[in-house]
């Protein structure tokens, strides 16, 4: 019995900063943008999205009204720690070789009172498995982030997780990945309908 996750990054927040679990809103103003994703999206689904404002208000406008959200707070984005509002160019001068690895040898590498690469996809996969086993045999559309839609295209399609960091997650794109007994299946990645 298959299970597809349609994984919706959330609606954009204009932040030109580190944006990882600040509650910052999303901006849901693009009507015909969201009218064509609500009608791409299966109708008959189960809903769950992120516990920050920008996943779950992306979440409501996309359909959540018509079915519950169930808000998993283990799907938040990347925690950065201290870097998290901070623009770019101010970490990589605060910590330049620790964004440096953090960046292009993910794994165990953390962000300053943040958390690394395992650490966010083995607390998504969690919440992932809990609700593949609650919800087997459905299509499960998840409102989140680009660090947690990653994570699941590195365990659907195995490659290394730097490889994986370079694919581009647009906002209000969909990223459809879909799991029949043990194996994963990428069915498409950053479509922006």
């Amino acid at each position: 019995m298959q299970t597809s996750w349609w994984w919706v990054r959330h609606g954009p927040t204009h932040q030109k900063v580190f944006t990882g679990w600040r509650d910052v809103p999303a901006d849901l103003s693009d009507l015909n943008r969201i009218s064509r994703l609500r009608n791409f999206l299966p109708k008959k689904s189960i809903m769950v999205s992120s516990d920050l404002k920008r996943a779950t208000a992306t979440a409501q406008a996309i359909g959540a009204e018509t079915a519950p959200l169930i808000i998993e707070p283990n799907l938040r984005e990347f925690n950065f720690g201290i870097w998290d509002g901070m623009p770019s160019e101010e970490i990589e001068k605060r910590d330049p070789e620790l964004c440096r690895e953090f960046w292009e040898n993910p794994g165990d590498v953390m962000a300053p009172e943040g958390e690394s690469w395992n650490m966010l996809k083995s607390r998504v996969s969690t919440a992932v498995n809990k609700i593949n086993v609650e919800y087997k045999g459905n299509n499960i559309i998840a409102v989140a982030h680009f660090g947690v839609i990653l994570t699941q295209l590195h365990l659907a399609i195995g490659r290394d997780a730097y490889d994986i960091l370079a694919n581009k997650i647009d906002n209000l794109s969909v990223t459809k990945i879909s799991k029949e007994d043990q194996k994963w299946e990428v069915e498409m990645i950053n479509i922006c309908p």
